[in-house]
């Protein structure tokens, strides 16, 4: 039809046909006509505060809803019980509705005729005689029933897509650590708060024995789905490889990185930050695989920026990158954090930046890995009130006595 709204058109505003009212006589006899010789479902029953009472039903298609009322016998809508409502109920085959309602005890004036307009009709009447039209599709009907039809798709495609992202929501949750390791001289904590309902963010405790554990933070280059898939991916190919490189952390890396590089696409890559603490000695081993530098407070003022020792994991086949080590001192602090972090942006188009995350773990030096981490983040949720458009992730372990 010309000048029709494109049904795919996003743009276009939602409208439909919300209901029709018909007035009845006796409501509950409605109730009977409607439910059992038509088999329309009952959308609703309920009374007004005013004590009138709104009986809805739906037919099968379920977009528009007949809704009975009983007037008082003295006003003027009792008046318009028994006419001819103007409602016109469309089939794709009216001689089996006409046949299927007579047997159910329906009343029509006559059986189904061609009509001017091109298509076959009749007319039915409730207990209460109000008229309606059963008419056939035609050129006219039949679009418009192929524009609902390919909405009512869309809405159940978008109806899936919703509840496949929220199993994958569920899924990728159960992937990020669920318990970390005991340390005695290591308080910390991870959190990552997604800008979609799964991202490409990746932190991780790994029990590598022997009293150390691994403090694992990565950002997969890409978002949503394709991105969670790549960080299950990651996330499986350190977890393996650490049975086999535990000790090794160079070659542990060099392992995972021909892995990801096989099993993903060309321009597929993630930066990782990689640390190895040792809960006896104190001793910080790290990777640093192209991610943003880790930020180590010592006791006093002094930062220590642990920069990138490597190249990112997944683009090339062949890994190579140098051990930073440093030893930790009670009250130390180390940072770790995804670009979400320092790239969280206000309504003046300003970053939160690397200055604001180190003024925020000064002020709260003495806090626990948690609450620091917490904090850190309710900061950005305060500082950005424009939507979240990256992942915030980090990790805060706090060197403490032994």
């Amino acid at each position: 039809m010309a000048n029709q709204p494109d049904a795919n058109d996003s743009t276009q505003p939602h409208l439909r046909i919300q209901s029709v009212t018909i007035y009845v006589r006796d409501q509950d006899r409605s109730t009977r006509f409607y439910v059992d010789k038509l088999e329309f479902t009952l959308a609703f029953d309920v009374r007004l505060e005013s004590g009138s009472r709104w009986v809805g039903f739906s037919p099968p298609d379920g977009f528009t809803v007949l809704v009975v009322v009983a007037p008082e016998a003295t006003s003027e809508e009792y008046g318009r019980i028994g006419r001819t409502t103007g409602i016109m109920f469309v089939t794709e085959d009216v001689a089996a509705t006409w046949r299927l309602w007579s047997e159910r005890g329906v009343p029509f004036q006559h059986a189904p005729r061609e009509s001017d307009w091109g298509g076959t009709f009749t007319v039915f009447a409730d207990d209460d005689g109000n008229e309606f039209a059963l008419v056939s599709f035609d050129a006219v009907t039949r679009e418009i029933e192929e524009q609902r039809r390919a909405a009512a798709a869309r809405l159940e495609a978008e109806r899936r897509a919703a509840q496949e992202m929220e199993i994958a929501k569920q899924v990728q949750a159960r992937l990020f650590p669920q318990s970390r390791p005991a340390c005695r001289t290591l308080d910390y904590s991870g959190i990552c708060k997604q800008a979609r309902q799964v991202g490409g963010d990746y932190y991780d405790f790994l029990n590598l024995g022997e009293d150390r554990i691994g403090l694992v933070i990565g950002d997969i280059a890409g978002k949503g789905i394709a991105g969670a898939l790549l960080m299950a991916n990651l996330q499986a190919n350190l977890r393996g490889q650490c049975a086999v490189a535990w000790s090794q952390p160079r070659r542990l890396l060099q392992l995972v990185n021909r892995l990801f590089y096989e099993n993903t696409a060309n321009s597929a890559y993630a930066t990782l930050f990689f640390a190895e603490y040792d809960d006896r000695t104190q001793c910080l081993r790290f990777v640093n695989c192209g991610h943003l530098c880790g930020l180590l407070f010592r006791g006093g003022n002094e930062i220590e920026r642990l920069d990138a020792t490597g190249t990112v994991l997944g683009l090339f086949s062949e890994w190579d990158g140098e051990i930073g080590e440093c030893h930790l001192q009670p009250g130390d602090t180390l940072v770790l954090y995804t670009d979400g972090v320092t790239e969280a942006i206000n309504d003046a188009g300003e970053e939160f930046g690397e200055d604001r995350l180190i003024a925020a773990v000064r002020r709260r030096a003495g806090e626990s890995g948690e609450a620091l981490s917490r904090a850190i983040v309710r900061e950005i949720e305060a500082f950005s009130s424009v939507e979240q458009y990256d992942d915030v992730t980090l990790i805060v372990a706090r060197c403490v006595q032994g």
